[in-house]
């Protein structure tokens, strides 16, 4: 690292770390009054942020992009007022650094207790969504760490203006601007620098596509957590309520498609298959959904026509959609569905429909994914709906944090031990 020379990336990182001296320090209340300063901004500077997300939108199409990414990219009056929203749910959580934890007395009369602290700098590298840009920002700031952001090039003037509205917002309240920067430079480079900025970045979270996390996994020097990536299942058990169940499946595939927690495949149970799969072709069809059938689901499905009900493909069971398109396939019982699962799922939000207690323990046992579902959409995990307030991200990961990670996820501990002069014997 020494021998490196000043690069923009050193520099920018350099200056996150002292801004989280700085940040560490923080009282709740300067936080708070930060985080409201930027939910005031984002109100009163809605117009500008719809002109550049339309300047961003309208390279996109000329670009081709499709239609899922151009939604993700997407802002309006609705999305900003929940982006404010979720700010102000931030602001009221409890803030956890400096919280004190299993105090007890040693046989040595030393006191000793956990302090939560702030991991330091955090750096995201995430796709496509503006609206993230405010969410990890507002995080990162509640629980005192410095962060480092590089967002796609498709939402670049976008996301200058929400990062603009931050660092405003952290001088008025007295705090370092440099504690929210952000990577403006498209070259690819620019990751590569970064991911070898270990001694000022304690934590990397690429927020993208499988390739990103693969490339950051094998190459960062920094501690990576991965996760967002989901390919979600539902099993629909023989014991299922059958309308109940379809109306999850409808909220789990259709409330937003282009998000990683929604619906890619529904499993069903071999003996309901028959009254189950063609009303499930039909009271999704009004909302746009096409189907990749395994081959044992065909049968049931003749009286739909291309494309609206196509053969699955060899590598459509290991895809993440991203849009209205749900792959369905009959298993025989609860150990198919299971290992149907494990051997296709991304271990983010996999859930079962059933009336079957047995049957839902033995799932929730058997299925090792970050949010396991009973009866439940998969589109519940969220930091915001977890009341977490908001998450940085969603980590498919078992090492430090798992699912949604709130704000305790964004913290780490140190020890703290009060005598009275003590010496060990």
């Amino acid at each position: 690292m020494n021998n490196l020379k000043e690069t923009a990336i050193l520099t920018l990182c350099k200056n996150a770390r002292e801004a989280a001296h700085v940040l560490a320090l923080a009282d709740s209340s300067q936080k708070a009054d930060c985080l409201q300063a930027i939910a005031s901004a984002l109100q009163d500077q809605t117009n500008e942020i719809l002109d550049m997300n339309e300047k961003d939108l309208l390279t996109a199409r000329q670009s081709g992009l499709s239609p899922a990414l151009l939604d993700r990219m997407t802002l309006t009056p609705k999305r900003i007022t929940e982006m404010v929203n979720a700010l102000l749910d931030v602001v009221r959580f409890d803030d956890p650094i400096g919280v004190i934890t299993d105090t007890k007395i040693l046989p040595s009369g030393l006191q000793l207790s956990k302090m939560r602290v702030p991991l330091g700098v955090i750096a995201v590298i995430y796709e496509s969504r503006p609206n993230v840009t405010i969410e990890i920002a507002s995080l990162t700031i509640k629980t005192g760490n410095a962060l480092i952001l590089r967002g796609g090039s498709e939402t670049i003037a976008t996301n200058m203006t929400l990062v603009a509205i931050i660092q405003n917002a952290l001088q008025t309240v007295g705090l370092p601007s440099t504690s929210v920067q952000y990577i403006e430079n498209p070259d690819r480079n620019c990751i590569n620098q970064l991911l070898e900025m270990y001694e000022y970045i304690d934590l990397l979270i690429p927020r993208g596509g499988n390739a990103l996390q693969q490339f950051c996994r094998k190459n960062s020097t920094i501690p990576v957590i991965t996760g967002g990536v989901g390919i979600c299942h539902l099993f629909v058990d023989e014991t299922a309520d059958i309308e109940a169940s379809l109306k999850v499946i409808q909220n789990a595939k259709v409330q937003r498609p282009t998000v990683c927690n929604a619906l890619d495949t529904v499993l069903v149970h071999k003996n309901i298959a028959k009254e189950f799969l063609p009303k499930l072709v039909r009271v999704l069809q009004p909302n746009g959904v096409t189907f990749r059938a395994a081959e044992n689901t065909l049968p049931f499905l003749r009286e739909f026509a291309p494309p609206l009900v196509i053969s699955a493909g060899s590598v459509d069971f290991d895809t993440e959609w991203l849009s209205l398109v749900l792959g369905v396939k009959i298993v025989n019982n609860l150990d198919e569905a299971i290992q149907h699962i494990q051997l296709h799922s991304t271990q983010h939000s996999d859930g079962i429909l059933t009336n079957d207690s047995a049957n839902a323990s033995r799932f929730i046992a058997s299925v090792d994914s970050a949010a396991v579902y009973v009866n439940a959409s998969t589109r519940f995990t969220d930091g915001g709906q977890f009341g977490l307030g908001g998450e940085l991200a969603v980590s498919t990961q078992r090492i430090h944090a798992r699912g949604p990670m709130g704000l305790e996820a964004l913290t780490s501990y140190k020890w703290v031990g009060k005598g009275n002069y003590f010496v060990r014997k």
